[in-house]
């Protein structure tokens, strides 16, 4: 019977308050009045301009009414983590509530994750003083963790390939030299338990590199590139962190703006950008053309889904010159939210054509393809 009665809350909690006159809560495991209200302040919404209709027929049956403060308070506690992060996430998108990202009080107590920080961009241009501040912390965290991801797989494409005639100090499970580290160690078999005890481990130097790359990563800045924007953005903190690159930023829209003095802080970086806005692909690339000051040793990075708002002419004559002047091309198209490519095939193909290298690659895939350029 108690099983029954959690079942009909849940329903009640998913069907609304305004079907309690069929189905009311009972006493539960859960607080699922004060679920019932969280639920309620966000996706009453969804009525319209009949809202208020529906509140004036509850009279003064109801809790306190909440703030968005007490909302986001009461959100986090009753609530698992990724509800949470949904529900917020429907907040801004869906109902536009923007004071989730101008109120200090309410923006502290979100949870820092890629998709506030999306926002954050969206609509920093609305905040000022404090709140402002604090977002450039939500930014910073966020960043922060991103580096950390993507640095463990993006360092050790670059830093330099395996030198098996070395060994190394360096602790790591790719530079592992599991057949040495098998053979110094077979003395200390254990044969009553067959375990073959490890008192040395040892690993792989790798190679050095001299003579650093340059690298010119160019970022569409329009409204659809957002994700490829904080990514670049981070991708290009890691490589200038690393000897062996010499790196540039440039972003763009139908205007180009060179951030590469602010290559190493993703904050300022991201803090930087404008989203929205027409898209000069070709004036972009020839601006870049411009900081190649040895192209047989330089990698030229366009992050765009390709769909030129100038000349196509203009665009593909400046891949053409880059390609031909001995620098390495590649085009990396934009992703959607579901990791499908999103760009115009017609605009690749010709690059392709033209000797760029035009694919949808992860960070992890770009490390990777740029450690077998410039070994």
């Amino acid at each position: 019977m108690r099983d029954e009665k959690e079942i009909l809350n849940r329903w009640r909690l998913a069907l609304g308050r305004y079907s309690d006159g069929a189905v009311g809560f009972t006493p539960g495991k859960l607080p699922y009045e004060e679920m019932d209200q969280v639920l309620d302040f966000l996706y009453s919404r969804e009525y319209g301009e009949d809202q208020d209709i529906r509140k004036e027929r509850r009279g003064g049956t109801g809790a306190s009414e909440l703030t968005v403060p007490s909302w986001i308070e009461k959100l986090r506690r009753l609530f698992p983590k990724s509800t949470a992060e949904i529900m917020e996430r429907h907040a801004l998108e869906k109902y536009g509530m923007t004071e989730l990202l101008t109120d200090p009080e309410v923006l502290k107590r979100m949870e820092p994750n890629r998709e506030l920080l999306k926002m954050v961009l969206e609509l920093k241009s609305m905040m000022k003083g404090p709140v402002l501040e604090m977002a450039r912390e939500v930014v910073r965290k966020v960043a922060q963790e991103l580096a950390k991801q993507m640095e463990q797989e993006i360092r050790p494409a670059l830093t330099g390939r395996i030198d098996r005639s070395s060994g190394s100090p360096v602790r790591s499970v790719r530079n592992l030299d599991i057949k040495r580290t098998i053979r110094m160690n077979l003395k200390h078999y254990d044969t009553e338990k067959k375990q073959l005890l490890l008192k040395d481990v040892y690993f792989y130097g790798r190679l050095k590199r001299h003579s650093p790359w340059r690298v010119i990563l160019c970022v569409d800045e329009s409204g659809s590139m957002l994700d490829s924007v904080i990514h670049s953005a981070v991708m290009a903190g890691i490589f200038a962190r690393l000897p062996v690159m010499d790196v540039r930023l440039v972003i763009f829209d139908t205007s180009v703006v060179d951030l590469s003095g602010y290559v190493e802080d993703p904050v300022e970086t991201l803090m930087s950008v404008q989203l929205g806005g027409g898209t000069d692909i070709g004036g972009a690339l020839r601006y870049c053309e411009t900081l190649m000051e040895s192209p047989a040793r330089t990698v030229m990075v366009l992050v765009s889904d390709l769909y030129e708002g100038g000349s196509y002419q203009n665009m593909l004559g400046a891949v053409k010159d880059i390609v031909e002047s001995g620098a390495k091309f590649v085009a990396l198209t934009a992703l959607d939210h579901e990791a499908e490519p999103v760009y115009d095939r017609n605009a690749a193909e010709h690059m392709a054509r033209l000797g760029a290298h035009v694919g949808a690659m992860t960070p992890e895939q770009l490390a990777e393809w740029m450690g077998k350029i410039i070994a």
